[in-house]
């Protein structure tokens, strides 16, 4: 049964990504430069100052979506089995992603146009480097965490999670390229398979 609490967070979240939605829209048909924070409020019916609530800037809503989708990921990184390799972990966590989450960014609409535009705007660009970086801080956590691991005094974690960071990051860049049709899926599986054939961070506990 809803509670009280529980229909004001999905509210909230709700019109956290009504908000973020209207933001990537607007982005895409007028760029960054032809949109203000009273064009995406408007866009919802809220005030600017329900849009402050929840963003710091315009930039921040665009890539909130992305947000949300890193911390699933990471969520599924946690779910994962103790005893598998962090890359292969974070290769598996992957695919539980793509294959249960129907919000994905993958598949929603004009996704290859907003990865586009985050790397070519140099403040969406900024704004997306943020949001990556607390993601892949999480990682290390979760990875450091598994391995039983000081993420402080030991890099493999670490160095774990950039070589998982960016074989997925490499499988993106192949699936948005120009004339791109393979399945983000199996590039994915391409890029881990040839770091499979790389030795792998020692998942030793540190002494």
């Amino acid at each position: 049964m809803s509670t009280p609490q529980g229909r004001r967070v999905r509210k909230v979240q709700e019109s956290r990504e009504a908000m973020a939605a209207a933001a990537v829209d607007l982005v895409l048909e007028r760029g960054l430069d032809g949109v203000t924070v009273e064009a995406i409020s408007d866009r919802v019916d809220v005030s600017r100052r329900t849009f402050t609530r929840y963003f710091s800037g315009k930039e921040d809503a665009v890539v909130d979506a992305l947000r949300a989708d890193y911390a699933r990921i990471n969520e599924a990184l946690a779910a994962r089995p103790a005893d598998e390799n962090p890359l292969t972990a974070y290769h598996r966590a992957l695919h539980d992603w793509l294959d249960n989450d129907p919000q994905a960014w993958p598949r929603r609409p004009r996704a290859g146009e907003l990865l586009h535009l985050l790397h070519a705007e140099p403040a969406l660009r900024a704004a997306y480097g943020h949001v990556e970086d607390e993601a892949r801080n999480e990682s290390v956590r979760i990875v450091a965490e598994r391995l039983g691991q000081d993420p402080e005094h030991d890099l493999r974690p670490a160095l774990a999670i950039a070589l998982a960071v960016g074989a997925f990051g490499t499988a993106v860049q192949f699936w948005i390229a120009p004339g791109a049709t393979t399945p983000l899926p199996e590039l994915i599986d391409a890029a881990f398979t040839a770091l499979a054939a790389e030795p792998a961070p020692s998942t030793t506990p540190s002494k």
